[in-house]
């Protein structure tokens, strides 16, 4: 069995792509932070959390991640006011003195997003904001298909009976329970959206590269890397019999965005 760490190369094979919901999610945050505090939860290899930082106009940012190969990656990217720092974005918060919390394609990866948004709220100074976005499309054949090829033989037996569950499938919520949480977490203002992606890659193998830098590393993690390969390569076929080999292939891929401001003092 290996514990493979989160891989900053797989996971930048599609950088244009992943970037484009995390500016729509900054473009939702109120300018106000300027000359503020911030932290990005989840913040991978770090280039959007600098790229952020600028943007916004923040003071002190802070890229919150637990991949020691991300931070790694990261620490090229620390500036004057941007650093980062080794930690569980689940358990994580700080005592209301931020402007902003921020994270970007990573509260799918914790259990229990009515207790992690609690903990994240209470970070906030009175007035801050939240900004979250997830990955929405458990359902999608990308996903359902790893979930059905990891409980079969020889994949069902290596992982002892119990696969890893998709984490988007297990924790993910729909866009009103998160409109729900805002205002019962006391966000006076808000907006929730569930927005559609349409990406368009130059095949249909592209959507292996794409999930081997996220939901395959769940696999990846109780495999040893033979047997992984293995899967990988089984995926590939088990998805073109799915969707069929297509030149180039549409992807969309659903997310929902949330925005919240706490009342200001």
């Amino acid at each position: 069995m290996t514990h493979a760490d989160w891989n900053p190369t797989q996971y930048r094979k599609f950088a244009d792509e992943r970037a484009q919901p995390f500016r729509d999610l900054i473009a939702m945050i109120q300018p106000d932070v300027a000359g503020g505090r911030a932290v990005d939860l989840g913040c991978g290899p770090g280039d959007l959390t600098a790229q952020a930082a600028t943007s916004l106009g923040v003071a002190d940012m802070v890229g919150i991640d637990n991949s020691p190969s991300m931070l790694a990656s990261a620490a090229e990217h620390e500036a004057a006011g941007v650093r980062f720092e080794a930690a569980d974005i689940g358990e994580w918060t700080s005592a209301d003195d931020l402007d902003l919390v921020l994270a970007g394609a990573s509260l799918q990866w914790v259990p229990d997003h009515a207790a992690v948004l609690r903990r994240w709220t209470a970070a906030l100074a009175p007035g801050g904001q939240l900004a979250v976005q997830v990955p929405a499309n458990a359902y999608m054949p990308s996903h359902t298909t790893a979930d059905a090829l990891a409980h079969a033989e020889p994949y069902l037996s290596a992982f002892d009976g119990a696969p890893p569950a998709d984490p988007v499938a297990e924790h993910v919520l729909e866009p009103e329970q998160y409109a729900q949480l805002l205002f019962d977490l006391g966000f006076e203002q808000q907006q929730v959206r569930l927005q559609v992606y349409p990406h368009v890659l130059g095949n249909t193998r592209d959507v292996v590269q794409w999930v081997r830098g996220t939901t395959l590393t769940r696999f990846q993690k109780r495999l040893s890397p033979a047997l992984y390969e293995q899967f990988v390569a089984d995926y590939e076929a088990a998805l073109l019999v799915a969707v069929g080999d297509h030149t180039p292939f549409f992807f969309p891929f659903r997310r929902i965005l949330m925005w919240g401001r706490l009342p200001q003092p």
